[in-house]
């Protein structure tokens, strides 16, 4: 059975899906400073860049930008134009935009603001009861969510606060004594893999197995863009058949990465959806 957790402290909603016993999404939904997913605005054109294939697009306080493909082809300097926000600023770059068909208005400024990540994922976990541990939350959440909200103090307990906490941490254990460590930069996010206490297991049999939890450990952090695995002690000529496993394990994933193969240098390469930031980012 899955439940939604929303544990409120402070201006932050800390959101976890639990499939059964299994923490299967955690996401930081502030309050005071929403990532803007979803937003609708009315921006203005700053800049076409017929270089970079779209134009950039003043919201306010941030510039986002906006692709061709999404609806920025043919756009001029100074039109005002209706835009969603589908990707949220992080890694230093601004929000990623597409237009929507509605009339913009006549000044920058936002026309509605999107759901946030707790009210997405009861949509793609639609039959998910809402376990909710303060009143004013649920509200606020009630027109949306209705009967499916319950209020439990202890919705968060022991157990998922430990697991939640571990997710601070560029690290995480993995099964038969393996560990990963994360190191994120602005372009792509490198995971290591650390045989550890399994370095008397076989090789192909070890990064076998640590395949779904290496999937959800990626899932709950949020890590997207470009990422690369170096799978421990793989040779060359093994590694093609973790090509098969690796898909299966990220096919869990709503945000359907994909799989491109081992780079040159042995890495694993996955492309995962930018769309909401990071976990290390809003920590």
């Amino acid at each position: 059975m899955e439940v939604i957790a929303a544990s409120l402290r402070g201006e932050r909603v800390r959101v976890a899906r639990l499939a059964g016993d299994r923490l299967a999404e955690y996401w930081l939904w502030d309050l005071a400073r929403p990532d803007g997913v979803g937003d609708v605005l009315t921006g203005r054109v700053d800049a076409v860049m017929p270089a970079l294939a779209g134009c950039f697009v003043s919201l306010g306080e941030l510039t986002g930008f906006l692709p061709d493909s999404a609806g920025g082809k043919g756009l001029s300097d100074g039109t005002y134009v209706a835009v969603r926000v589908t990707r949220a600023p992080q890694g230093g770059k601004g929000p990623r935009l597409a237009v929507v068909d509605q009339p913009a208005g006549d000044r920058v400024g936002r026309i509605r603001e999107g759901e946030g990540p707790l009210l997405e994922l009861c949509g793609r976990a639609a039959a998910a009861p809402v376990l909710v541990d303060d009143h004013a939350l649920m509200a606020r959440l009630r027109p949306a969510l209705g009967e499916r909200l319950r209020y439990d103090a202890g919705c968060f307990d022991a157990v998922l606060e430990d697991e939640v906490a571990g997710l601070a941490e560029p690290a995480a254990d993995l099964p038969l004594g393996a560990r990963m460590q994360i190191t994120a930069a602005p372009a792509a996010t490198m995971i290591d893999i650390d045989a550890g206490s399994a370095s008397g297991v076989a090789p192909l049999a070890l990064n076998q197995a640590i395949m779904p939890e290496l999937c959800r450990q990626i899932v709950l952090r949020n890590l997207s863009g470009g990422i690369l695995i170096d799978f421990a002690g793989l040779k060359a000529g093994a590694r093609a058949r973790l090509g098969e496993g690796l898909r299966a394990a990220l096919d869990a994933d709503f945000l359907q990465p994909a799989f491109l193969g081992f780079s040159h240098l042995g890495f694993a390469e996955i492309v995962r959806r930018r769309v909401r930031p990071p976990l290390h980012e809003m920590l």
